[in-house]
């Protein structure tokens, strides 16, 4: 603790870092206000408590409302959030591994990175634009309280959702330009975190003054339980395997010259644990909500329906089978995603480049097996422990934890929670780091000068 109130302190003192703290605060504020502005025609009230009954904030609605950090329940002008952005800047990066045009704009350095995020913004208005029709259309029976036609009011407000999510793509690229962490991640973060204060004090009023579900005590346990869930989580998504590499050769000048025997340089080639990082979550729970769709689809509305039914219990989050599937997808969804972002040959080609070797193994085609069977091998225990992360919020309800608490104890809140404050924390460390390093050359510099001066005195 001592620690990180030195590092804030010193952050503080840094005009550069100050600043760019101040803007990235300023316009999490901006994004956070913007969820209490409502679309015109909309009863927040009602629309909330038919939105969220019975779902739960566990489910899938459950999520997309916390990403946004309530507006989406509420009908905020925010009420797509980030989220249009994020599902573009996925297609196009998927796009890269398929499309030839794409993969060369990867390759091309900054002019292709800014015909990239090009294309990613008008995808994200389309995006934008179908979701938010889709929204209006599922609100329109439970949440409009205006005479005005429905023309009118289905085209004002996808307009107006379509502009709060350029909006908040825009605050997102400034944070991530000029202030500090990644913008987009940062305004999830702030939305997720919205909901944490409230869940803990509806979970502490109900163990300790409900008179149930086990009183203080499980409440207690359950703060300890989320604790060492978090550690567990924090040790996920920075382990690494790493891969002893070494360099045979070393400039000097603009000769190559060997390095004696028995003093060749050391190094590491990380291959992270998790490289997948959050995204086999994400297009897992994407995937969970087809079964929904297909059991509206198939079920008669005024039938009863039928809970036994595999079908059913997959609409069911918390279930048993709901759990089980989710598990598998994960797990599918890691080794998929961890394929298309850990590139094997890239790698070979690189420790070529760079006039290095992996010990024992031959450069090349050789080298390139290597890595690709080390990252077989580490991925099937990152994907485990990320699919039981995954199914813990679930688990968790099942011990008759809140589905609003239970929400943190794992799964893509969790994820994202615990990479971008790790993200954010590198990235103040990186500025004191370079602080030092500028202060540490102005001094020598300075000792040098006042050395100078006093020798030229001396003459």
């Amino acid at each position: 603790m001592k620690e990180f109130l030195n590092n804030v302190q010193a952050a503080w003192k840094i005009d550069e870092l100050r600043n760019r703290i101040i803007l990235t605060i300023t316009m999490l504020i901006v994004y956070r206000l913007g969820s209490f502005v409502i679309l015109p025609g909309i009863n927040s009230i009602e629309l909330k408590k038919q939105m969220l009954q019975g779902a739960g904030e566990g489910s899938l609605l459950g999520l997309l409302n916390a990403f946004t950090g309530n507006s989406f329940a509420s009908g905020a002008v925010f009420a797509l959030g980030i989220m249009p952005y994020i599902s573009a800047s996925i297609i196009v990066q998927l796009l890269g591994f398929a499309i030839p045009y794409f993969a060369r704009l990867q390759r091309e350095g900054e002019n292709g990175q800014r015909r990239m995020n090009q294309i990613t913004r008008i995808v994200t208005i389309a995006i934008a634009i179908v979701q938010g029709s889709f929204y209006l259309t599922s609100i329109s029976s439970v949440a409009i309280s205006t005479s005005v036609p429905a023309g009118i009011f289905w085209l004002g407000n996808v307009i107006l959702l379509t502009a709060g999510t350029v909006f908040c793509m825009w605050l997102g690229e400034r944070i991530t330009d000029k202030g500090i962490g990644n913008g987009t991640s940062l305004l999830i973060t702030a939305g997720i975190i919205n909901s944490l204060p409230k869940s803990i004090i509806d979970e502490f009023t109900i163990k300790v003054f409900g008179g149930q579900n086990g009183g203080p005590i499980w409440f207690v346990g359950e703060i300890i339980l989320l604790v060492c869930v978090v550690i567990a989580t924090v040790a996920l998504v920075q382990a690494v395997r790493k891969i002893q590499i070494q360099y045979a050769k070393h400039m000097i000048g603009r000769s190559e010259m060997p390095i004696a025997e028995g003093s060749l340089e050391r190094n590491n080639l990380p291959i992270k644990l998790n490289a997948a990082g959050v995204m086999p979550i994400i297009f897992a729970q994407a995937l969970m909500f087809i079964p929904t769709a297909i059991y509206g689809a198939v079920v008669d509305a005024n039938s009863s329906p039928d809970t036994g039914s595999f079908l059913f219990q997959l609409t069911q989050y918390g279930s048993w089978q709901y759990s089980m599937v989710f598990f598998v997808l994960v797990v599918i969804f890691t080794y998929v995603y961890t394929a298309l972002v850990v590139n094997p040959q890239q790698y070979a080609e690189f420790l070529k480049r760079q006039n290095a070797y992996i010990p024992g193994v031959k450069p090349g085609a050789e080298t390139e097996e290597h890595i690709d069977t080390i990252t077989s091998r580490i991925t099937f225990p990152g994907a485990v422990a990320l699919a039981a992360i995954a199914i813990l919020p679930a688990a968790a309800g099942a011990f008759n934890v809140g589905s609003g608490f239970a929400l943190f104890f794992g799964g893509t809140s969790l994820l994202i929670l615990v990479s971008v404050i790790l993200d954010t924390q590198q990235q103040v460390k990186n500025y004191l780091l370079s602080n030092d390093y500028e202060n540490l050359i102005n001094t020598g510099r300075a000792k040098d000068a006042a050395n100078a001066v006093t020798s030229n005195t001396s003459v």
